[in-house]
């Protein structure tokens, strides 16, 4: 009995050992058709840190004791110290009756350096390198990972050690993937990168032209920012290095960390232009100016010891920074804040993602969506962003629209003002003429025999006819302004286009090529372009400023003298209240003054806006 219950102990024992190591063995990866893409995850591969850096091939194909593979506890493992060197060994079992073509593929294009070691049959093996230290004209493939044929002729299992070292903390994404499911993806992913940065381009060129429209710097802000992120994005999918530096592998080291840190600035300039962020709030005006300054300082330390490049997380600060100032100002009743609001939270989530990714957060799901969240939330926050500068824009045309009724408002104030006033001088004038009348007659009737009476009764009414042409000279000349306060009326060209165009077509458009009443805005400012034939018609075409080469404003005033004095304002006068050269003033007196003989009949009765009647050619 004793001798029996030893026997099924030992046997016991046995088969748990056996089942402990099975469970501990690495499982081997079979290629099979049916699985074309298949990333290596837990149990697959076995990974050993060596802290010197300084361990060869040989050492660990003799199995030296202080050299131990472990599992990988992570869906993707790391390489986080750029001192160590991490090797890798993963397992393949090879199918011959397999129609594919396989390969081995390294996602992250970060990787300063990858030697991969294949087996090549009587345990000896032959190394490969890749990374992104060497010329991208020395891979095999053109494509922005690391990719590695494997031999499928005959059935075997292999095993492939891998070696990582790396400046940066590179993540080691390690695929078995088959040449047609490479073609097929790739495709599909250059396509995604072409419509990315297509978008990039295209809305930093829309915000380009905004910029040079109404030169607020905020647009150009904007516009550095987006092609900074796009220069970062293609930094990290391995993109830049494939198109824009493939034989300068060095600048590899710098980039990502260079375009990170100008999008970081960029975008806190762009939130203290958009936002107004001085006026609106203060204080968080001198933080983002600390974080610029404190940013900038981490950016200068960078260079000078590249690992620090790898701390990309510390952009959850300015971002951060940013949604908060965005969300400050929105409450405080800045409604364009409300599309920078959503669009910057959805770039913080993408930035989220990101970081659970960097920390291997088991329950995350990964794959494509994870692996470009970050771009995806970047659109998003473009376009609203981009809603949210139009908001703005917006706003700014009400407000100009607005202050230009009050303007037009108060002219009209001063106008019938000015007409009051007239009204009451004529009055006064008149009463005062009677006055004079009245007492000169009175005078006429006294007795002849106080002559030195008549005399001094005569000197009073001499003066009294000297004052009576004082004021009718101000009566007349208060019909007229000077040129400052006629520029009040008239200020620049826009208003005077306006004026003219709605005098021009006060009675509807007509097209004067194919008589269309339906019409278009025309190249310059309030001209009409016809629907229908295209004739493209200018306020100033056939009217006396057609052609002109003076300013529009003083070309108005110029009028204005030449009908109000009825002609007869000199041209030397005109040169100098117009400050416009005697013989330009001549011409255009001349021209004016001839359209002015031409209708005086019909300009007797016109009034003080009869000038307007000479505008139009007959």
């Amino acid at each position: 009995m004793i001798k029996f219950v030893r026997v099924f102990f030992f046997i016991t024992i046995t088969f748990l050992g056996f089942m402990l190591s099975f469970c501990n063995a690495q499982q081997t990866v079979k290629i099979d058709d049916q699985v074309p893409h298949h990333i290596f995850g837990y149990g697959e591969i076995e990974q050993f840190e060596d802290t010197s850096g300084t361990l060869k091939f040989e050492d660990i194909l003799k199995g030296r004791t202080d050299i131990h593979f472990a599992k990988s506890k992570v869906y993707t493992p790391k390489s986080p110290n750029p001192k160590s060197a991490y090797w890798f060994k993963i397992r393949i079992a090879f199918v011959p009756q397999s129609k594919e073509h396989w390969v081995l593929e390294f996602f992250d294009q970060t990787i300063d350096d990858i030697n991969l070691y294949a087996p090549e049959g009587n345990n000896t093996y032959k190394k490969y390198t890749f990374g992104a230290q060497y010329n991208f004209s020395l891979r095999e493939y053109a494509h922005k990972n690391f990719l590695f044929n494997l031999d499928n002729s005959n059935a075997r299992e292999e095993t492939y050690y891998i070696r990582v070292k790396s400046s940066q903390t590179a993540s080691v994404i390690v695929v078995l993937r088959n040449l047609r499911w490479i073609v097929h993806y790739a495709t599909e992913e250059y396509l995604f990168f072409g419509v990315f940065y297509g978008m990039i381009v295209v809305f930093s060129f829309y915000n380009l032209l905004m910029f040079l429209a109404v030169r607020q710097k905020q647009y150009l802000y904007y516009v550095a920012y987006n092609l900074s992120i796009g220069l970062y994005e293609m930094c990290v999918d391995g993109v830049a290095f494939q198109y824009l530096w493939p034989n300068h592998p060095e600048w590899n080291q710098y980039a990502y960390g260079v375009f990170l840190y100008s999008s970081s600035i960029f975008g806190l300039l762009f939130t203290l232009n958009f936002l107004y962020v001085k006026s609106k709030a203060p204080r968080l005006y001198w933080s983002i100016i600390a974080v610029i300054v404190l940013r900038t300082v981490f950016f200068i330390c960078c260079l000078f010891d590249r690992h620090l490049f790898t701390y990309k997380m510390i952009e959850v600060i300015p971002l951060a920074l940013a949604l908060g100032s965005g969300i400050y100002i929105w409450k405080r009743g800045y409604k364009p804040g409300r599309f920078f609001v959503v669009g910057y939270s959805f770039l913080f989530l993408g930035l989220v993602i990101k970081a659970l990714v960097l920390l291997n957060v088991p329950w995350l799901p990964y794959g494509p969506i994870t692996h470009y969240s970050l771009s995806f939330c970047f659109v998003v926050e473009m376009i609203l962003v981009s809603f949210a500068i139009g908001d703005s824009v917006r706003g700014l045309r009400k407000k100009k629209d607005k202050a230009q009724r009050r303007m037009i408002q108060q002219l009209q104030i001063n106008e019938r003002l000015k007409d009051t006033l007239n009204k009451e001088l004529t009055v006064l004038v008149d009463e005062r003429t009677k006055e004079v009348s009245d007492k000169a007659a009175t005078i006429e009737k006294q007795n002849e025999e106080i002559s030195l009476m008549n005399a001094m009764l005569e000197k009073d009414n001499q003066e009294l006819h000297l004052n009576i042409e004082k004021v009718t000279r101000a009566r007349v000349m208060s019909d007229e302004v000077d040129f400052a306060e006629f520029s009040k009326i008239y200020p620049d060209r826009e208003t005077c286009f306006k004026y003219l165009s709605e005098l021009k077509w006060a009675n509807g458009y007509a097209c004067r090529k194919c008589q269309n009443t339906q019409y278009l805005s025309g190249f310059l400012p309030f001209s009409r372009r016809c629907t229908k034939c295209g004739y493209d018609e200018s306020v100033i075409a056939y009217t006396i400023f057609q052609n002109s080469r003076i300013p529009i404003n003083k070309a108005f005033y110029m009028l204005f003298l030449v009908y109000s004095t009825k002609g007869k304002i000199s041209s030397h006068k005109l040169s100098q209240l117009l400050l416009i050269r005697q013989g330009t003033c001549w011409a255009y007196n001349s021209k004016m003054q001839k359209i002015l003989e031409e209708r005086k009949k019909e300009l007797k009765n016109a009034g003080e806006g009869g000038w307007s009647k000479l505008i139009f050619e007959s």
